[in-house]
C-alpha cells in the first residue's frame, strides 16, 4: 500500500510532540480494540438472544437496535464533531457505551435488558463516524478510498480475532466470558485514544443549508444509499440469520464462531484488494461485483441443507461486503471539503444504518411468517435489482463533474 500520512497545513496539524505517524499508530490500536469489544460476542449473539427472548420476531427486533441507534446518533455525532472541532469526546463516549452495552447484555435476565444493551452498542457503533474522519484526515484527499480501506482492514483484523475466539470462550466460561472481555477491550481502546493529543481543527458553523447541499450531492448520496442496501443484506444474513440456520443444521458454537470469523477474513481480503488495485479499477466496478456476489450468497443460503453450504454462502457474502464497504464509504467523502467531511460521513453512515436496522427487523418478520428460505430469496432479488440499477446510475453520474447535484 502506497498511502502515507501527510502534514498538510490545510488539513489537520499534529500538536507538538506527536507526528502523523504516531497518530496513525494510536488510532489504529484504538480501532483494533474497539472492534474487538463490539464483536467478541457477535457470532453466537443471535442464539444467545433467542435463548432468552424466544421467537424470531423478538430476536430480529433486539438485533435491529444496533442499526436503529446508529441511524439516530451518527449524523448528530458527525455534525457535533464538526461544530466542536474535536473528535476525542465523541470517541471516548462511544467506547464507554460499548462497555456498558456488553455489561448489560452479559447479565441480561429478560428481553428488555437485551434490547437496552444492544441499543447501547448501537450508540457505541456511531463512534465509527469520527474515527473514520479523524484517520482519513491524516492522508491526502486523493487517497480517501485507500485510507478507508486501510482502516477497515484494521477493524477487520480485530473482528476476525474476536469472532474466532467466541466459541472457545463460550466453552470455557459460558456466554458471559465473551461479554466481560468486551468490557476489557473497550477499556484498552479508551486508553489508546486518551494518549492522543488531538490536532487542532477549525470549528465549523453548522447550517441546515450546508447539510441540504450535502444531501443533494450525488457523490455523497448514491454511495450512501447503495451501502444501505448492502448493510440490509448483511445484517439479515451473515450477522443475524445465517448463524441461526447453522445452529439448526447442527453446528456447534465453535463452528458458528468460525462461520463469522471466516466471513470477516474474506471481508478483510476484499478490503486489501480494494486498497491495492483501486487505482487500476474504477470503484464502481467493485460495487457492481459486490452486489452480484451478495445476491448469490443469499440464494445459496436459501438452499442450505448442510453446514458446508451455509459456510460457502458466508464466504461469498464476506468477499462481497469487503469489496463494497470501503469503496462506497471512501467514495462518499472523496470530493467533500475537509471541514465538511465529518458531517458527510455522519450522513453516509446514518443512511447505511437504516439497512442495518431493516435487515434483522424485516428479516425476523419475514422469517417468522414465510420461513428463512423465502426471506433470503426475497432479499436476494431486491439486492440484485437495486445493485445493478444503482451502480449503473452511479457510473452515468460519474461521467459528469462530481460536484454536480442529483
Amino acid at each position: 500500500m502506497t498511502t502515507t500520512p501527510i502534514q498538510d497545513p490545510g488539513r489537520e496539524n499534529p500538536t507538538r510532540g506527536q507526528s502523523n505517524r504516531k497518530l496513525v499508530i494510536l488510532y489504529s490500536i484504538s480501532v483494533f480494540f474497539y472492534w474487538i469489544s463490539m464483536y467478541i460476542y457477535m457470532p453466537t449473539l443471535p442464539i444467545y438472544i433467542q435463548g432468552i427472548a424466544g421467537n424470531l420476531v423478538i430476536v430480529g427486533t433486539i438485533l435491529s437496535m444496533y442499526g436503529l441507534w446508529q441511524g439516530l446518533i451518527r449524523l448528530p455525532m458527525g455534525i457535533g464533531s464538526d461544530w466542536l472541532g474535536k473528535y476525542k469526546p465523541f470517541i471516548i463516549t462511544g467506547y464507554i457505551f460499548s462497555a456498558a452495552g456488553a455489561l448489560l447484555m452479559g447479565n441480561a435476565e429478560n428481553s428488555f435488558m437485551l434490547l437496552v444493551g444492544r441499543s447501547f452498542t448501537g450508540v457505541a457503533a456511531a463512534t465509527w463516524v469520527p474515527l473514520v474522519v479523524a484517520f482519513s484526515n491524516l492522508f491526502p484527499p486523493a487517497q480517501a478510498v485507500q485510507a478507508t480501506a486501510l482502516l477497515t482492514a484494521i477493524n477487520s483484523t480485530g473482528r476476525v480475532l474476536a469472532t474466532a475466539s467466541t466459541g472457545t470462550l463460550n466453552q470455557i466460561g459460558g456466554y458471559q466470558l465473551a461479554f466481560n472481555l468486551a468490557i476489557v477491550s473497550a477499556g484498552a481502546a479508551l486508553l489508546a485514544v486518551l494518549l492522543i493529543k488531538e490536532p487542532k481543527r477549525a470549528r465549523m458553523k453548522i447550517s441546515l443549508g450546508g447539510l441540504k447541499i450535502l444531501a443533494n450531492r450525488y457523490d455523497v448520496m448514491l454511495p450512501s444509499i447503495l451501502d444501505a442496501v448492502t448493510q440490509l443484506m448483511i445484517w439479515a444474513g451473515p450477522y443475524s440469520f445465517f448463524p441461526i440456520v447453522a445452529r439448526n443444521l447442527g453446528a456447534s458454537e465453535v463452528m458458528i464462531s468460525m462461520l463469522v470469523s471466516m466471513y470477516l477474513m474474506v471481508f478483510m481480503i476484499g478490503n486489501f484488494s480494494v486498497s491495492f488495485i483501486v487505482k487500476k479499477v474504477k470503484p464502481v466496478v467493485f460495487t457492481f461485483i459486490g452486489f452480484i456476489l451478495l445476491a448469490l450468497s443469499l440464494i445459496i443460503a436459501s438452499q442450505a441443507k448442510t453446514f458446508a453450504i451455509i459456510f460457502v454462502a458466508q464466504l461469498i457474502a464476506g468477499l462481497a461486503s469487503g469489496l463494497t464497504y470501503p469503496t462506497l464509504m471512501g467514495m462518499s467523502i472523496e470530493h467533500v471539503q475537509n471541514y465538511e467531511r465529518s458531517t458527510a460521513m455522519g450522513l453516509h453512515q446514518t443512511i447505511y444504518s437504516i439497512g442495518m436496522f431493516m435487515g434483522p427487523w424485516l428479516g425476523g418478520i419475514l422469517a417468522a411468517s414465510l420461513g428463512m428460505e423465502t426471506m433470503f430469496i426475497i432479499f436476494a432479488f431486491f439486492c440484485g435489482i437495486s445493485g445493478m440499477l444503482g451502480t449503473y446510475w452511479l457510473a452515468l453520474k460519474q461521467k459528469r463533474d462530481p460536484s454536480l447535484s442529483l
